[in-house]
């Protein structure tokens, strides 16, 4: 008796989205120095591209409130200054456009089409993922220290900018966690920003 092949209906098996850790960091694993100092991100049009790229298939963005108050306070009207690149003026509309998860207990008002949450809690993470889209950009050390406590992060998108900074916030902070990464993709800019993507390895993962 032969065997059929029937193709498979995605509508009937939908994959949960994933939840990517998305950063720049210097060397020394800082994502800002003293004083939240970015000053030494070599972000040019190459890297600013790339990210425009990545960023727009997404189907979210999840941040903490520094990192939201940050991106709104200048993005939203980045591209109505004549001098902006051409990078810059389109990333203002797609940062516009994403939705946005801010989360903060103190935050009582967002724009931009963005939805304030009070704690990270994973029944709901797990039912944000199994929505329609693509799939969802998690920023900010503190809330992603709490997505990776509570094993919500499918994966890790690294920017690594080749300085020092000696100091800051750390984009790890000491954990009492043992995390397993499989590299995906690596990739060197022509500025030296070193790009570097994991999967996170689940238990049932490893070898």
């Amino acid at each position: 008796m032969s065997h059929l092949s029937y193709p498979v209906r995605p509508t009937l098996f939908p994959v949960p989205r994933k939840i990517v850790l998305m950063m720049s960091m210097s060397l020394d694993g800082y994502i800002e120095g003293p004083g939240q100092d970015i000053s030494w991100h070599r972000v040019d049009e190459e890297v600013h591209q790339y990210f425009n790229d990545v960023i727009r298939e997404m189907g979210g963005l999840l941040s903490g409130r520094t990192t939201y108050e940050l991106m709104a306070g200048y993005w939203p009207t980045a591209d109505a200054d004549p001098d902006v690149s051409p990078t810059s003026a389109e990333f203002a509309g797609i940062w516009r456009d994403i939705p946005k998860t801010v989360y903060s207990r103190t935050l009582q008002h967002a724009e931009w089409n963005t939805t304030i949450v009070r704690d990270v809690v994973p029944e709901e993470v797990e039912a944000l993922k199994a929505q329609p889209g693509g799939d969802l950009g998690l920023g900010g050390a503190a809330l992603s220290a709490a997505f990776l406590r509570h094993g919500l992060v499918d994966g890790i998108h690294l920017c690594v900018h080749p300085v020092l900074v000696g100091g800051g916030t750390p984009l790890f902070p000491p954990a009492d966690t043992h995390t397993a990464l499989h590299l995906t993709e690596s990739r060197t800019f022509g500025n030296g920003v070193v790009l570097l993507r994991y999967d996170i390895l689940r238990q049932a993962d490893s070898p």
